[in-house]
């Protein structure tokens, strides 16, 4: 117990502060020189060559040992002011046992002594936990009473002269720290929403324009032949709705992005399936639905993100496997909603000459386990043994979460 009290003590005088030292100005500091510390160094040496002066009466050891140990301390004040402070007041107490008060001159103290004290009192006040402060205080005027009682009160305002300076140092240095952090964290808001901006105007000039014609394209291309097919006018339109219905997905995106504040239009849900399913049937691909367990109220985070994987598994479907039977499970079950969809079909699309047509960078896959692991499930994707495509999610019902938009 006591030698972890020992080391307690002597870690806390070692550290000596609770925070480094404010950076100093430039013209204090110039590359590895401290101007600061020079001061101290050359005040130390003056106080050191006074205080040896004022006690020559005494044997040049002692008096050598005396100007040391009350000036030293100065020199340790900006790296350690704790123990620049207590080795200071534990010289003052001891050099005024060796000297008794009044001695050398009406004054109780060396006055070295006490601008020592006072300077090495002031880095304590600026740099060391509030309780620190407050017993430096207290030990000041308990040590002023020890050595001179009749003085006690105008000890206890000279050292309230530093101890004030030093708060009013601190509370301006803790300002301006955290007006440099709200000026930081709004440099990076502002950032941040430039690079919203120009996503957004990226995706307007180039995406939007580029699904604009070709809503327009479907829109005419029935009527540069004579009498289409019946086929072929139902193919262009549902082109041209799809163009539509993503352009509108595309403007609402931009709205996010664009917007400082939250955005309160509805956003996509499990109530929109038929239309997604609707949607996927127009692009050349069968779509069966099966639902178990009953159906509830979803979170608004679970019911988007369960809308977005359905949505991106769907168009999956679409471009790798067309034409293939897709069929979408959803469970509803206790603790978690399951959502499966499987086609027939795991073998990639191919072209006219039979090659494999890739299957893009995956970034749909990793999109869809992103928004399940967010919300703490998990996704899995891939073939399977009866050379069908699976896609399973599962997406917790138990939790808060989080809005994935």
């Amino acid at each position: 117990m006591a030698s972890a009290l020992r080391s307690q003590i002597a870690s806390t005088f070692a550290a000596g502060v609770t925070a480094p030292a404010a950076p100093r100005p430039r013209w204090l500091r110039r590359g590895p020189i401290d101007f600061v510390f020079l001061a101290d160094l050359a005040t130390a040496l003056i106080c050191f060559g006074i205080t040896n002066n004022l006690i020559r009466g005494y044997s040049t050891g002692t008096a050598l040992l005396i100007a040391l140990v009350l000036c030293a301390p100065l020199v340790l004040r900006n790296r350690l002011p704790l123990t620049a402070w207590t080795t200071s007041t534990v010289g003052v107490v001891w050099s005024s046992l060796a000297i008794q008060p009044h001695t050398l001159s009406k004054a109780p103290y060396i006055p070295t002594a006490v601008l020592v004290y006072g300077l090495c009192l002031y880095a304590v006040a600026v740099r060391c936990k509030v309780w620190v402060v407050v017993t430096a205080a207290v030990v000041t005027v308990i040590g002023a009473v020890v050595v001179d009682v009749p003085t006690t009160a105008g000890a206890a305002l000279l050292s309230a002269i530093p101890l004030f300076a030093g708060i009013f140092v601190r509370s301006r240095h803790s300002n301006r720290e955290q007006l440099e952090v709200a000026e930081r964290r709004h440099e990076g808001e502002r950032a941040l929403l430039e690079e919203r901006q120009r996503i957004a105007r990226e995706l307007h000039d180039v995406v939007a324009h580029h699904m604009s014609v070709i809503a327009i394209q479907a829109e005419a291309a029935p009527y540069k032949a004579a009498d289409p097919p019946a086929e072929l006018v139902e193919s262009f339109a549902d082109i041209r709705t799809s163009a539509l219905s993503g352009l509108g997905e595309l403007r609402r995106v931009l709205g996010v992005l664009r917007s400082e504040t939250a955005i309160t239009t509805p956003t996509p849900g499990l109530g929109d399936l038929d239309s997604l399913l609707e949607s996927a049937r127009s692009g050349r691909v069968t779509v069966t639905r099966e639902m178990t367990g009953t159906p509830r109220s979803l979170p608004e985070g679970v019911d988007l993100s369960a809308y977005r994987i359905l949505q991106e598994a769907l168009s999956n479907a679409i471009r790798h496997a067309p034409g293939s039977a897709v069929h979408v499970g959803l469970y509803y079950g206790e603790s978690a909603l399951i959502i499966e969809v499987r086609n027939n079909d795991s073998q990639p699309a191919r072209n006219r000459n039979g090659d494999a047509l890739p299957r893009g960078s995956g970034h749909g896959i990793i999109g869809m386990r992103e928004r399940a692991t967010m919300l703490g499930g998990h996704l899995s994707a891939g073939p399977t043994v009866a050379d069908e495509w699976l896609v399973t999610a599962a997406l917790p019902l138990d939790k808060p979460v989080k809005d994935p938009q």
